[in-house]
């Protein structure tokens, strides 16, 4: 047992062997991925993670440029949990691909040896035609149906795999280990603006995927440095429809949702239905001993001064939720309107430090040792 202390407040945490009961997939993941594992689920008890998309590679106004966030410019602390993207590894020359790799290995490297975590998104490059990975009319193929096993595209989306875990294993940290990272594959499945959406694909093909996915990944590829996220959109309002694509347990660490529409996307809020969604998997998650994430959320261009702790924070701590972490999307480089995380003289910034202040809410300076069993904040 352990008393820690964050910014003032008094917490406690317990290492109990009861604390050890939550297993995940991957029985041979590394030490310092099952580690992580067990302390976000210990984190979500009490507390919850601040996440933001590409936040050491770019922000507003600034690109590539050391140590800077914009989270860190306005509270000291990088956010807890960093996003990075798979988007590069496929579809583009060879060239550009070692290169993207190159960048984000030394963000991933970074960020595991200052304590924070990395979680990954994949805007997958659709295999079998044009497009990119939304999906465009006229132009983008229904290609889950040709990556499955069997599939016209299945030995190519092994390339693309083998791609994914060459740079798994190659996030090396000056002390030999491997850096954890959260995949979170094929997420907002249950639209249509992605390739991979509900309304291109049928139940049945979408979950064969995701099977081979982790399976290949896991079994064959020899990745153990992964936790695995699902993640719908908010097209959901019960256990039943969220699971309605679920690929079982045995392929689904963490339990997750992107939700905009409902935190003040267009000017319009529906808090209640946020936090009914956000009960509904947090619940489950419980139930099978899974983690759970709001792993993507935010108001463009932050007009709600007070959003982080009127809107977010004050759902947060609703209905005894037990999330790891909330995410919010990308601040862009050069768009004076597309960012979801305050930056020095956003007219969101005072609020956003309240947020950081509260001792519900940890980011990357509270964290100690992470990926050890003497995990303290």
């Amino acid at each position: 047992m352990k008393f820690i202390t964050k910014k003032n407040a008094l917490l406690f945490v317990c290492f109990t062997a009861g604390h050890f009961l939550f297993a995940q997939i991957d029985k041979n993941a590394t030490k310092e991925t099952k580690n992580l594992y067990q302390n976000l689920k210990t984190i979500s008890k009490k507390h919850i993670l601040f996440g933001h998309q590409h936040a050491l590679e770019y922000g507003h106004g600034w690109s590539s440029e050391p140590n800077r966030s914009d989270v860190k410019s306005v509270t000291g602390s990088h956010p807890a949990v960093v996003g990075i993207d798979f988007s590069d590894f496929s579809g583009r020359s060879k060239d550009q691909i070692e290169k993207t790799k190159e960048v984000l290995r030394k963000n991933v490297i970074d960020t595991y040896e200052r304590g924070g975590i990395t979680t990954v998104s994949w805007h997958f490059n659709n295999p079998a035609s044009d497009g990119g990975f939304y999906w465009k009319d006229g132009i983008s193929a229904a290609s889950i149906s040709l990556i499955k096993p069997g599939g016209s595209h299945h030995e190519e989306y092994k390339e693309i795999l083998k791609s994914i875990a060459d740079f798994a294993h190659s996030v090396k940290a000056k002390d030999g280990k491997l850096s954890p990272m959260i995949f979170r594959p094929f997420h907002e499945f249950d639209g249509d603006w992605f390739w991979w959406g509900k309304a291109h694909t049928s139940r049945e093909d979408f979950i064969a995927v995701w099977q081979f996915t982790v399976s290949y990944l896991k079994d064959t590829l020899g990745v153990h440095n992964f936790i695995y996220a699902f993640s719908p959109d908010n097209r959901f309002n019960s256990e039943e429809e969220y699971l309605e694509r679920y690929p079982g347990d045995e392929f689904v660490d963490l339990l997750g949702m992107d939700d905009y529409g409902d935190f003040g996307r267009d000017g319009k809020y529906d808090l209640d239905a946020g936090l009914k969604k956000l009960k509904i998997f947090s619940d489950l998650a419980i139930k099978k001993k899974k983690l759970a994430a709001f792993t993507e959320t935010g108001l463009e261009s932050i007009p709600n001064e007070n959003w982080w702790t009127e809107v977010l924070l004050k759902t947060l701590k609703s209905e005894n939720l037990e999330l790891a972490y909330v995410l919010v999307w990308r601040n862009d480089t050069t768009s004076p309107t597309h960012y979801y995380a305050p930056f020095p003289g956003q007219a969101s910034e005072k609020d956003f430090i309240k947020f950081y202040d509260d001792p519900f809410t940890l980011f990357e300076k509270d964290l100690k040792n992470i990926y050890s069993k003497k995990f303290k904040i």
